[in-house]
């Protein structure tokens, strides 16, 4: 595993003058995933839970569906890139013509349209109950355990809880990649998300709400603020949406009923 971030001497501007500063920069190094031969994708990421992050990402783009579509994975790592060779008993390309979208998080994205109308059709169910202070204390939890953001100031955060307990916490430069780390390991290891919540931080936009609703999560959450799609999906599909969290607050989009209180 290649280290998550490197050391730099900087030129810091403060109280009208220049003085050197050492800093720690994050990590960026490319993830190529390659799909029974063929490129699907590179995408950019700090190049922790690689594997999950690949699996993560053609399950979120419909490339695969059930876990034992996956007959073989290796994983090639040297110090400027990782390669994911992936191997399915399905053709994955079946029926399927290639959208390219450029999403809100600047990265290339495939069938959008595809996913959504796919997507959208979904409802999603479960009894589901949490409490606002369980919610906050996942939020304070989320930056308890950021340690790579309070070293480098660069990186997203995602954790998969249940009410109670943190269980994953996942961090990268970019949300879609820790959220798609999430979505990759339950998948992967068939961890059941029925009764789970995902916690992160970064702007949730149509393509994040897609990527929970993908593995059935009924509650998604952010300390950042959600688009209009999503709030139209979430109460379309029946996703709980919240988001703004702070130390003592937040918004809800959607609801559910799985809110206790409201």
């Amino acid at each position: 595993m290649v280290k998550d971030s490197h050391d730099f001497t900087v030129k810091e501007y403060s109280n009208n003058s220049f003085k050197n500063k050492n800093i720690k920069s994050i990590l960026e190094i490319p993830l190529t995933i390659n799909l029974n031969g063929r490129e699907v994708v590179t995408l950019l990421t700090t190049a922790k839970y690689p594997k999950y992050l690949a699996i993560g990402f053609l399950k979120s783009d419909a490339y695969i569906s059930t876990r034992d579509q996956i007959t073989d994975i290796k994983m090639i790592e040297s110090d400027d890139r990782i390669i994911a060779d992936i191997t399915t008993n399905n053709d994955p390309w079946e029926g399927r013509v290639l959208e390219y979208s450029i999403t809100s998080g600047c990265g290339k994205g495939t069938n959008f349209g595809r996913n959504v109308s796919t997507i959208s059709k979904k409802t999603i169910q479960s009894d589901l109950k949490v409490t606002p202070e369980q919610i906050l204390q996942h939020a304070r939890t989320l930056h308890e355990r950021s340690t790579l953001y309070a070293k480098t100031r660069g990186c997203h955060n995602s954790s998969l809880c249940t009410p109670t307990e943190m269980l994953y916490f996942r961090e990268d430069i970019g949300r879609h990649n820790a959220i798609d780390m999430i979505v990759g390991q339950c998948f992967f290891e068939e961890v059941s998300t029925n009764g789970k919540i995902i916690v992160s931080t970064g702007r949730v936009a149509s393509e994040i709400l897609l990527k929970a609703v993908r593995i059935g999560v009924p509650i998604l959450a952010s300390t950042a603020v959600a688009t209009s799609f999503s709030v139209e999906l979430a109460r379309k599909i029946g996703i709980t949406l919240i988001g703004n969290i702070s130390d003592t607050g937040f918004w809800v989009y959607n609801d559910e009923g799985r809110i206790e209180g409201l």
